[in-house]
């Protein structure tokens, strides 16, 4: 055999190696990049392998800053996959640190009950009450999220007995699909109940809102990451799938107004979402907010009293959530954080004597079993999730949503990329991604001493304050009692509360969650 031969049966041998690995790698189904990559995706997974070894080269930061080799993404890749998440070493955060803060546990832990807590929903005026979980999968509508993103988010909800929320874009066929529990969330669009003019068709609502799989129906007035305006969906991305789901012409560009229609005082707001429930048949129905200024939240405080009856839930998106896009200036300098903003609406339902039968979702970066806990301790009955719901489902955070072109098929609506997300595996992953992190959660509150997370209390959450000093939530914090508003309002409350009307949401923005000037 001559040289030139012995390198071309090299060659066709080398070839036919590459053409094999890239028919199995179109073939399998466990992961989407090789799906959408034969053959070059795989360098993903070396670097994934090695990347402790490289790290000390190449720092790639999470959403709160942790090193990539141990980092939030870890959590939640390894628990969607069923991989227990014991680690080696210690703790790689810097507890001496100002602003680190930890959980206190009991000397004396008890045992976590068999089954998670879960909370439910549904006020005196509620006809339809649903039991909520601990950790839910949060707003992302059809648009946004692939067909198969939402059909695989629903059939994982559908098996782990979790809500999952439509987001403002309508109520798709792939959320119906897997029979998945539902929160459907109308916006200032109102797609999916719309008129032609672009208002609220209360008959299209009520058709859609008694459906079985509907279990509460949700209004959003603001998000956390872009809070005061709309969104817009170019011409060219409205299919005709999405025209569906959203009640809009097909190629034509939609737009979500900054304001709503429906409403424009409090009292108009509480009688809307009375409205919103009686439409259901008398299902939970709430309103989801990221939160401005203390001074509106005690006017709608005000008009429930007025009104005389509330939401049965209000969802407090903090300005740290996510989006598929949005002005870079939004996401970071406008909306008050998730911390500040559930322990506000919190104090404030709990010092009008409201808190009784409304309950508190939190939403914004929630991703753990700690941030379970550290929500309910801030004022939470129960969280949702978007992040990590998404990166449970193949998210790898390639940033690059708002192209059409993810490599996971999660966000893009191209069929060819969307193919590459598997729904019977990776609904797999949702499921237990939420399962474990609830019994993370529970686990926890037993090594707090607690069963129940009822009785969590502020002080079972301290911060470093100072290099030397360190002070709990009870400590660091204001916390009304019952009505206390009503009878004798604080000091850092009752210039807010004194201008706070029913009638008017205002525009003064004087002061914060503290009560400063």
């Amino acid at each position: 055999m001559t040289r030139s031969s012995s390198v071309r049966s090299v060659l066709a041998a080398l070839g036919a190696a590459v053409g094999g690995l890239a028919a199995r790698d179109l073939a399998q189904k466990k992961h989407s990049i090789l799906r959408n990559y034969p053959v070059v995706g795989h360098l993903r997974y070396l670097l994934e392998d090695i990347r402790p070894e490289i790290q000390q080269y190449f720092i790639e930061r999470d959403w709160d800053g942790r090193p990539f080799d141990r980092d939030i993404r870890t959590i939640i890749y390894e628990r969607a996959k069923g991989i227990h998440g014991e680690q080696a070493f210690g703790t790689e955060r810097d507890v001496n640190a100002m602003g680190y803060e930890y959980l206190v546990h009991s000397i004396a832990p008890v045992t976590a009950p068999d089954t998670p807590p879960r909370v439910r929903i549904g006020g005196p005026d509620c006809a339809q009450p649903y039991s909520m979980s601990l950790l839910n999968v949060s707003a992302m509508s059809f648009g946004a999220l692939s067909p198969n993103a939402i059909r695989a988010l629903n059939k994982g909800a559908a098996m782990g007995g979790f809500a999952h929320d439509t987001g403002e874009g309508g109520l798709s066929k792939y959320h119906e699909e897997n029979g998945g529990d539902l929160v459907w969330e109308i916006g200032t669009g109102y797609f999916g109940c719309r008129t032609k003019d672009g208002g609220f068709d209360p008959h299209q609502f009520a058709e859609k809102a008694r459906k079985d799989q509907v279990k509460c129906v949700s209004l959003k007035l603001s998000q956390g990451a872009k809070p005061g305006i709309g969104g817009v969906l170019p011409g060219p991305k409205v299919s005709q799938e999405i025209a569906e789901a959203r009640g809009v012409p097909v190629g034509e560009k939609c737009v979500s107004p900054p304001g709503h229609k429906v409403f424009s005082t409090p009292v108009e707001l509480i009688e809307f979402i009375a409205r919103m429930r009686e439409l259901s048949g008398g299902k939970p129905a709430g309103f989801k907010l990221c939160v401005g200024s203390r001074e509106q939240v005690l006017a709608i405080c005000k008009a429930i009293r007025e009104v005389g009856t509330a939401p049965d839930f209000i969802i407090v998106d903090g300005s740290e959530g996510g989006t598929g896009a949005a002005p870079l200036e939004f996401e970071d300098h406008v909306g008050m954080p998730l911390t500040q903003g559930l322990m506000l609406v919190h104090n404030a339902l709990v010092g009008t004597g409201l808190r009784e039968h409304i309950k508190v979702g939190a939403s914004g970066k929630i991703a753990a079993g700690n941030d379970i806990v550290k929500r309910l301790i801030q004022g939470a009955d129960y969280t949702n999730a978007a992040r990590a719901m998404m990166m449970a489902v193949g998210c790898v955070q390639a940033q690059r949503c708002q192209t059409n072109t993810c490599p996971t098929g999660v966000a893009t609506q191209d069929p060819r990329r969307n193919r590459a997300l598997n729904v019977p595996d990776k609904s797999e992953r949702a499921y237990r991604f939420q399962k474990s992190s609830v019994e993370e959660a529970v686990s926890i509150m037993a090594a707090m001493g607690v069963r129940d997370p009822a009785d969590l209390r502020p002080s079972m959450l301290r911060r470093n304050v100072t290099e030397t000093e360190t002070a709990s939530y009870a400590e660091l914090f204001g916390w009304l009692q019952p009505g206390e508003l009503l009878e004798q309002p604080p000091a850092s409350w009752a210039d807010d509360w004194a201008h706070a009307r029913a009638d008017s949401f205002g525009t003064d923005l004087r002061s914060t969650v503290h009560g400063s000037r």
